[in-house]
């Protein structure tokens, strides 16, 4: 009898989720309806994590590297470094709240590669102080978002469900402390859902100053690739098939765009294809992607151009060699401009420097492990390492789906 009532019981809070959606869709510029009593429950476990094999390679040892820089340079109250000039040792005083959490969600990541439980014990404290800028106000809007610099961006939102779904991976729990990290992440996805245009897609900014507006007008070319992702991720964490078909009716909107060099929307496919497979348009359109990257190999790798850029390339080519891998679809092809990519941003991942910078007294010691930019702004950004330690960890992931 127990076996037939979870399958109902899974049923009745989809229809909650799905309800609750379309009553409080918000409308272009008005403030969004209050959030429904009828809801998913946010106290429900976590399912257990099932992450990808890591396949054997001397790549994890950039990616320890990348975790100790940041913790290297962590403050005791769990504040990362958002900006730090290698040369001149000055930082950043604007960061931004959405990079600085993907650096949470860096350590996590770099947890689970090593499995030394120190990077995660870093995430904990670095989790614990940006929490607080998670905001919620119910009579004003649905959910839960990120506030940073003024607004609540869409993908704030975003990257605080990846780094609950990161440290999930990582330890397989979603309590922090006395915190369930699962009820913030469900809120952040009701926040998200809320977010969606009627006619495709996201509005990518809300204003929740005076009672609360949508900008319709802002847009970031990740957040719509990030919301789909983190969609799916809880769907991985609640087993709750509302977050996936949310997930899938905006991947079909976006496979109707223009494509563009979008690891974003690289990394949703790849999730989507191990969940499911992809269908021959959603392959069709990943291949085109893939394209795009590899036809910027020559400008990235000029010596002037972007780690970072360089390390978002990596962790696309790496999502979609995925995705071709677990859609029986041909993928050795993109191996070796993987590997190009990869041995370009090795070069700006100090003390190793393609620059010929001259060191100082401390400077290894100090930026070891970061990823610097380019030979004009020898800085290291915390999205930089981000973005580098997701791609190699992906690419470990593709190497042990595939050998």
């Amino acid at each position: 009898m127990q076996k037939r009532i979870i399958p109902f019981l899974f049923f009745i809070l989809g229809a909650f989720a799905g309800a609750s959606y379309f009553l409080f869709k918000p409308a272009p510029v008005e403030p969004l309806s209050a959030l429904s009593a009828t809801e998913v429950s946010t106290a429900i476990t976590a399912e257990q994590p099932e992450t990808s094999p890591l396949g054997n390679s001397s790549l994890k040892q950039n990616i320890i590297s990348a975790g100790d820089y940041l913790i290297r340079q962590q403050l005791a109250n769990g504040e990362l470094a958002y900006q730090v000039n290698v040369l001149t040792g000055e930082r950043s005083s604007t960061p931004s709240n959405i990079r600085l959490v993907n650096g949470v969600s860096t350590l996590y990541t770099v947890c689970r590669v090593s499995g030394d439980a120190e990077y995660c014990a870093a995430g904990d404290k670095a989790l614990t102080h940006y929490l607080p800028n998670l905001l919620s106000a119910p009579e004003h809007f649905k959910g839960t978002c990120l506030y940073s610099n003024g607004s609540c961006p869409l993908g704030g939102a975003a990257v605080m469900v990846d780094a609950v779904y990161k440290r999930w991976g990582a330890l397989g729990s979603v309590m922090l402390n006395d915190r369930n990290l699962l009820t913030n992440a469900v809120e952040l996805g009701y926040f998200i859902v809320s977010m969606r245009r009627p006619q495709g897609g996201f509005y990518h900014a809300f204003n929740p100053h005076i009672g609360g507006t949508i900008d319709p007008n802002y847009f970031d070319p990740n957040f719509n690739g990030e919301s789909v992702t983190a969609l799916l991720q809880l769907y991985e964490m609640t087993g709750n098939a509302f977050w996936l078909e949310q997930a899938q009716e905006v991947n079909s909107f976006m496979l109707s765009q223009p494509v563009t060099e979008d690891q974003s929307h690289a990394v949703a496919l790849s999730i989507l294809a191990r969940l499911n497979g992809l269908t021959p348009e959603a392959q069709a359109y990943a291949k085109q992607i893939a394209d795009l990257v590899i036809v910027g190999q020559i400008r990235s790798l000029n010596p002037a151009n972007s780690s970072i850029a360089t390390s978002t390339k990596v962790e696309a080519l790496s999502a979609l060699a995925q995705a071709f891998a677990y859609s029986e679809a041909e993928h050795e092809w993109l191996e070796s401009d993987i590997q190009s990519f990869i041995t370009f941003v090795q070069a700006r991942q100090f003390p190793a420097n393609n620059c010929n910078f001259q060191f100082t007294e401390g400077m290894i010691e100090n930026y070891q492990g970061g990823i610097f930019n380019t030979c004009e702004d020898p800085s290291i950004r915390v999205d930089g390492s981000y973005h580098w330690v997701n791609g190699l960890t992906l690419y470990l992931e593709y190497l042990g789906i595939v050998k």
